[in-house]
């Protein structure tokens, strides 16, 4: 994908957030109206519960699937597609009046999901240039933690009025008016042409990119998989009755992190030492919530940098990935969002195979905070290895690090 000139208004972005507004709330909110669907539906929870493992699989495989099939279209195309696939498939969630039809409305959603997303933070990074980066992928990231942070509680509270249907709509709405702003704003640009299918699996097996996309999914696993169980967790370790606190908590830190984290970027041009200083704090925070749940005031910390982290830390390894593949950004970041989302469906389960192990409720940050330490290591490892064994691995490339790339050394 080439890049515009540098003078691309930052406001036509706000198209591309939209999108990603209604992909958070869409991801999130299905947990939420998850008691209204299944009493709809005349179904059991837990067998409508798989509306929301479906859309987070199906989005984990198609990210990386249909950015190498779709590689070589314009990106306007593609969001559209996706954005179209999205929005309908909710339309038809909507309609459902049996489970299998919402099983299927749900996976093609996530399908939508997987292409926009990644399509949409390299289309925003490729708009914005290299100077403001940071900045054009925070705002779409920022998009998806505020749909998940705001939109989530407002879609639940509106489901209490017009029922779950009428928040399916909405969001099938916000797609709708997404899908014009892109036909009638978004600038077309050239995509790269695709490249052949040995070079699209050395992409995706690339020491690099593998590494950038391994700490990406260990960082799915811990955050899903703690605050999946933020419950027990709060009652066991503190004797909490109630989660709403805390998930604003770690909520508005979330949005807080996704937006601040790409001036911290810009400014520094060092994604590698963001993401270094990111898994510190997020594996900090985890090993503190134990002893922090003890006095309700001070639990705030710990959840805030949570969220921060949690959501921030896509930011700089997409920037890392793109510094790294800018040839086939999207093919590359596609494959991180898709580990994000694998790692977000292995962490619910592992959660619960960790507690059903006999494993406290309370003690449940520690194993997290482990697995965080575990990827940093990754990340210190592996992610910024020597220029020499690049140089092995694709000769006649220069040996640039995507820390190197970025900050020019």
């Amino acid at each position: 994908m080439t890049t515009p000139t540098p003078t691309t208004p930052m406001n036509r972005l706000y198209i591309l957030v939209l999108g990603a507004f209604a992909l958070g709330l869409d991801a999130y909110v299905m947990a939420g109206l998850l008691p209204k669907v299944a009493a709809d539906l005349h179904t059991s929870e837990s067998a409508a519960g798989q509306m929301v493992t479906l859309f987070t699989l199906c989005y984990a495989l198609a990210a990386p699937v249909f950015a190498t099939a779709l590689a070589g279209r314009p990106a306007k195309t593609i969001l559209t597609a996706a954005l179209l696939l999205f929005t309908a498939a909710n339309a038809l969630t909507a309609l459902a009046g049996s489970l299998a039809v919402l099983l299927v409305a749900r996976a093609l959603a996530g399908v939508g999901a997987g292409v926009y997303s990644p399509m949409a933070a390299a289309t925003a990074a490729s708009l914005a240039g290299e100077e403001r980066r940071g900045r054009a992928l925070a705002l779409v990231m920022g998009g998806m933690s505020i749909g998940t942070v705001i939109g989530v509680p407002v879609g639940v509270l509106l489901a209490d009025h017009v029922g779950w249907r009428g928040t399916l709509w909405l969001i099938t709405g916000l797609g709708a008016v997404a899908i014009a702003g892109i036909v009638l704003a978004l600038p077309r640009l050239e995509a790269a042409p695709p490249p052949p299918l040995r070079e699209r699996a050395r992409i995706l097996a690339r020491r690099p990119v593998a590494a950038i996309a391994g700490v990406s999914l260990i960082a799915g696993v811990t955050s899903l998989g703690l605050y999946t169980y933020l419950a027990p967790f709060l009652t066991d370790a503190g004797g909490i009755d109630g989660t709403l606190g805390a998930m604003w908590a770690w909520g508005l830190g979330g949005v807080a992190g996704s937006l601040l984290i790409g001036r911290i970027v810009d400014r520094t041009g060092r994604p590698y030492a963001v993401v270094t200083v990111v898994l510190l704090l997020l594996c900090l925070s985890h090993l503190l919530l134990p002893v922090a749940a003890r006095a309700t005031w001070v639990l705030a910390v710990p959840l805030v940098v949570w969220g921060a982290t949690g959501w921030a830390l896509q930011v700089p390894q997409q920037h890392q990935l793109i510094a790294a593949r800018p040839d086939q950004a999207p093919v590359a970041v596609s494959l991180n969002s898709s580990a994000v989302y694998l790692g977000s469906a292995l962490g619910s389960a592992l959660g619960g195979v960790t507690l059903a192990a006999g494993v406290a409720p309370a003690d449940l940050p520690y194993w997290t905070g482990a697995l965080v330490a575990v990827g940093l290591v990754l990340h210190l490892v592996l992610v910024r290895m020597p220029r020499s064994a690049d140089a092995e691995e694709e000769p006649g490339r220069n040996a640039r690090t995507p820390e190197s790339v970025t900050a020019g050394e």
